[in-house]
Order: structure tokens, then C-alpha cells, then sequence
């Protein structure tokens, strides 16, 4: 949005991962202060409003009416975590951008060497979603049985994200707004 200008573009005005997003990811989006963005965004405008705050807790009203019922569905990347990502940023800004940066080099790898053209969305989720420590074995299981098959890496990297996602107990299905409006 025109005004916005953030040094942070791996966490978002409103807590999202921004470097583990699909769009971000494949260059659709540069993130909320990167460039043109979301031209409709509500709370980048609000940030505006508010002297330009980098995230929206250091704001007074936070948690205001932006936030209400904010993480029941998901767009182009999940909503599940933001509540919890925005008080782990809080609490400590650096060290969580340091495992959002970690997490952005495991999602690149993942996308350069596993990728078949159908595991963006299933990748990105599966980083932004699941623990570090798990998303580091499950990188060094995919390590020890990578084979000459793009196709057959594709299938056991989604495997195993899948696999690891159900042992904490959480899904990699993105959640859309099915309510009539």
C-alpha cells in the first residue's frame, strides 16, 4: 500500500509469515511496505492512521475489530498460527524473525529440490505451520532417501510433512470462508 514503509517483510503488519507465503514466494506479492501490495488492505491503512506502527501490537487498540474472527479461514497462506506467531514476535522480535529466516531457507529448499509443480501451497503450509525441530527431521529423513526421481521426492517430501503435521495434530488443508454473504 502506497505510505507503508517496514524494514520487517518476513512478518507482516497483521502476523502473518510473509516469506512462507505461496505469493510471496512466487513473486505476486511483496509483502505489506514492499511495493504496491494490497492496494484494499484495511490494516495497512489503519497502520497509517495509527503514525505507521511496523506491527499492529505495538498499536494501543490491539486486538481490535480487525482481529475479530481473523483466524478462522486462511487465503493464500494459513491463519491458524497468527495469534500465537504475533505473541512470540512481541515477546521477541529477533529471535523469532531468526526462525522465520530458517524456515524460509527450509521452504526454498524444499521448493528448489521436491517440488514437482504441485507441492507450492502443501510446502509453504506445512513450513509455516509445523515446529522447527520437526521440520528439520523431516529434512534430514528426505536427505538420506533422496533419489533421481523429482516425482518420487515430491511424494515422500509431502509424505512426511503430512505425516509430521498429523503426529502434532495439525492440518495442511487451508481453510476457505464457505459463509454466504
Amino acid at each position: 500500500m502506497k505510505g507503508i514503509e517496514r524494514k520487517n517483510r518476513y512478518f507482516s503488519l497483521c502476523g502473518l509469515n510473509c516469506a512462507l507465503c505461496p505469493m510471496y514466494v512466487g513473486g505476486y506479492c511483496p509483502s505489506c511496505g514492499g511495493g504496491a501490495g494490497n492496494q484494499s488492505c484495511c490494516i495497512a491503512k489503519c497502520s497509517l492512521e495509527q503514525g505507521g506502527i511496523e506491527f499492529c501490537f505495538e498499536c494501543k487498540k490491539y486486538p481490535c475489530e480487525h482481529y475479530r474472527d481473523a483466524d478462522r479461514f486462511d487465503s493464500f497462506i494459513s491463519y491458524q498460527n497468527r495469534k500465537v506467531d504475533t505473541e512470540k514476535a512481541k515477546n521477541d522480535i529477533r529471535a523469532y524473525v531468526k526462525e522465520q529466516r530458517e524456515k524460509e531457507k527450509i521452504l526454498l529448499w524444499l521448493l528448489a529440490g521436491y517440488n514437482d509443480g504441485r507441492r507450492k501451497t502443501l510446502f509453504c503450509t506445512a513450513v509455516n505451520l509445523l515446529p522447527l525441530q520437526e521440520l528439520e527431521n523431516v529434512m534430514q529423513v528426505l536427505r538420506d532417501h533422496k533419489t533421481e526421481s523429482k516425482k518420487e521426492n515430491a511424494v515422500l517430501a509431502a509424505a512426511l510433512l503430512q505425516e509430521e503435521a498429523k503426529r502434532q495434530g495439525i492440518s495442511l488443508t487451508l481453510r476457505k470462508n464457505t459463509d454466504k454473504k
